[in-house]
């Protein structure tokens, strides 16, 4: 297993955030901010992404569920409150279905349980593209599904969507790749039938990537989840942390103790 790069900040009940692809755990500055006064906040780059090492060759998306359960393990923090947005999402919902006593609870945000036959092809289109032109090929296609036009016009906004390129645009390609095959591979429909964890999911109205449809079936697959929305686009921790930082804290405010 890779010794993941994290970030640990605050103190309270213990919460690992969980990025999306291509991105690192600068994603979730602003959440963290608005979490750490009350809670035990953790957050880490994936193998392959930020600070964390490339793990070469193929992985799924089981792989990287196994990574944040030793990652939790050897924090020793025990059952966690999981965040995971978009393939950091998928990372939670195989780390509850595999590793369910590393889970005090789930959030699920801009995420999906799987594709379809047309979402797969578009996703070997990107690998293809990256494999043949480098990770510029697709930066502006990227910004443009994360971010809503006027939060990327605004000029606070424009900076953290500058932010999130030059991130984006780090990334090694070929492990970048691996990530796109991993996420494009996902069947997680089967475990989310069996999961036992109280479950919050988060859709984005606006959200291209992951529309809310992929959102609604989560919810609905997994027992007695939670279904929330925002109006905001692929990112939305990024586009709204104070709004997705206080569904967060509504959520866990409502657990049994």
């Amino acid at each position: 297993m890779p010794q993941l790069h994290t970030v640990r900040e605050g103190q309270g009940p213990a919460v690992v955030l969980s990025h999306a692809l291509g991105c690192d755990l600068s994603m979730w500055d602003g959440v963290a901010a608005a979490l750490r006064e009350r809670f035990t906040v953790v957050r880490y780059d994936h193998r392959g992404h930020g600070r964390s090492p490339i793990v070469p060759g193929a992985f799924s998306m089981d792989d990287l569920a196994d990574d944040a359960a030793e990652l939790i393990a050897g924090l020793n923090l025990g059952p966690v409150h999981f965040v995971g947005l978009s393939m950091g999402g998928m990372t939670a919902q195989a780390l509850a279905a595999r590793h369910p006593a590393a889970v005090r609870s789930l959030v699920i945000a801009n995420s999906a349980q799987q594709y379809d036959e047309a979402a797969r092809a578009g996703w070997q289109l990107r690998v293809d593209t990256v494999r043949a032109q480098g990770m510029a090929a697709i930066a502006d296609g990227a910004m443009a599904r994360w971010f809503t036009p006027e939060f990327r016009a605004d000029a606070q906004g424009a900076a953290l969507v500058a932010q999130q390129r030059a991130v984006l645009l780090a990334n090694d390609p070929e492990a970048y790749v691996q990530a796109c095959l991993a996420v494009g591979a996902i069947d997680l429909a089967a475990g989310n039938a069996r999961l036992n964890r109280p479950t919050l999911v988060i859709g984005g109205t606006r959200d291209d990537a992951t529309p809310m449809a992929m959102s609604e079936a989560m919810a609905a697959t997994i027992p007695g989840a939670r279904l929330r929305h925002l109006a905001a686009s692929h990112l939305s921790a990024i586009e709204q942390p104070q709004a997705f930082a206080a569904l967060l804290t509504e959520f866990w405010a409502g657990l049994p103790a």
